[in-house]
């Protein structure tokens, strides 16, 4: 194959992984969007919205956490590919039927579904896209997937006034689209030499029962774990700790989770590139944390503050969150390519589904002391991790990826 068509088909690669992901996030991002209204419309009283919403969150959040891990199995025995085909058009029929939902229970499991079907979507497209690229450039392609990623917040933004049963049948055909777009894209070429050789492929349980695996795997989802905290109760609820605060002005939801995601498609490049500047995603993890903590101390001092500093100090830490593609690539590069996928997919879905533990947490705390005290707590809790994890973990800049475990 000429050296032309391996670059045409490269870039076919990051397109279609940007727009898988960006699939991915409009769903996450759809359901904060219209969860009160979705609710309301199916007879929620007021007095329930909260912790309702909270369960059919952490529903999702568990759907992407099992579909972690049977689309990164999938991804490593029968191909990045037949995974990725497989995750959107479940994905994509569950969210059109999520469309049609009168009940609360109806909602719960549409949403597990939903959740479970996209969880391949980023690891897989991150594997296929790390595995597509010279190891030197590789930080640019992943960076690309998850800024154009993160960007589908804002077409959930602008059509969630359509009417929420409208958002999630439109997500549904987003997701059968991209589905016929995935024709043109060929297999990893690092997969189609695994297939011949003889190694276990896809052994998740395997990760459990060797102790330098699980050492780098659970350093991997620390590191994760400040951006679905963030997401999942600072800008979730980001109306409710205005109202504690006393900021002046009215706090939507819906605006503070747009903000924060535009800050977040723009950090997703910053921080890539300071990645590939310096040489090392470390660095690059370290300069994210540091200032997230920073921007995360500037959103609990908001006390008496504007509503215009604070969607500001929300749009910084979405600059900071940007490390979420850095994130993922790192953890991609940790491992061989026999089980590349189902670390891939499961890591960031292992996050995801720690924000049902954070979030329930969160909630719980918070009817014994405030919904302040019980944010910084889990908050303090997790950077710290994080911080730690990240000066543990392997440095994989420039990784050669072209071997097994």
């Amino acid at each position: 194959m000429s050296h032309e068509n391996n670059h045409k088909i490269l870039n076919i690669a990051v397109i279609v992984a940007a727009l898988g992901y960006f699939v991915d996030i409009y769903d996450l991002i759809l359901y904060l969007l219209v969860r009160n209204p979705s609710l309301h419309a199916i007879g929620v009283p007021d007095a329930q919205m909260k912790e309702i919403g909270i369960q059919l969150f952490n529903y999702q959040m568990v759907g992407m956490l099992c579909g972690g891990i049977v689309w990164g199995i999938l991804g490593d025995k029968k191909g990045r590919m037949t995974a990725l085909f497989l995750t959107i058009l479940i994905y994509s029929l569950a969210n059109i039927a999520n469309g049609f939902v009168q009940t609360v229970e109806q909602y719960k499991w549409l949403r597990f579904i939903a959740g479970f079907g996209l969880a391949g979507e980023l690891g897989l497209g991150i594997t296929l896209v790390s595995e597509s690229m010279s190891k030197e450039s590789r930080g640019y392609g992943t960076m690309i997937v998850a800024a154009v990623g993160l960007l589908g917040t804002v077409l959930a933004y602008l059509i969630s006034e359509w009417g929420w049963r409208e958002t999630y049948w439109l997500g549904g055909i987003l997701g059968l689209l991209l589905l016929v777009l995935r024709i043109y894209i060929h297999e990893s070429g690092m997969f189609r030499q695994l297939k011949e050789q003889a190694v276990s492929r896809g052994n998740f349980l395997g990760v459990f029962m060797n102790r330098k695996q699980l050492y780098k795997f659970v350093l991997c989802i620390l590191v994760g774990l400040p951006v679905w905290f963030v997401i999942g109760i600072l800008i979730s609820y980001a109306n409710e700790f205005a109202a504690y605060m006393h900021v002046q002005g009215t706090i939507v939801p819906s605006k503070a989770v747009l903000i924060h995601y535009i800050g977040a498609a723009i950090g997703s490049i910053v921080t890539g590139v300071i990645g590939q500047v310096l040489h090392s995603r470390k660095k690059s993890l370290n300069i994210a944390l540091i200032t997230l903590l920073i921007f995360t101390v500037a959103y609990f001092y908001c006390f008496n503050a504007s509503a215009a500093i604070f969607y500001f100090i929300i749009f910084l830490m979405g600059i900071s969150q940007g490390y979420w593609g850095v994130f993922v690539t790192v953890a991609s590069e940790q491992f061989g390519t026999n089980i590349r996928s189902t670390i891939t997919t499961t890591v960031p879905n292992f996050v995801r589904g720690a924000a049902a533990i954070m979030t329930t947490l969160w909630q719980s705390m918070s009817a014994t002391s405030n919904i302040m005290q019980s944010a910084i707590i889990i908050g303090g809790v997790v950077i710290l991790l994080s911080l730690i994890a990240t000066y543990l973990i392997e440095e994989t800049f420039g990784k050669e990826l072209n071997y097994v475990e």
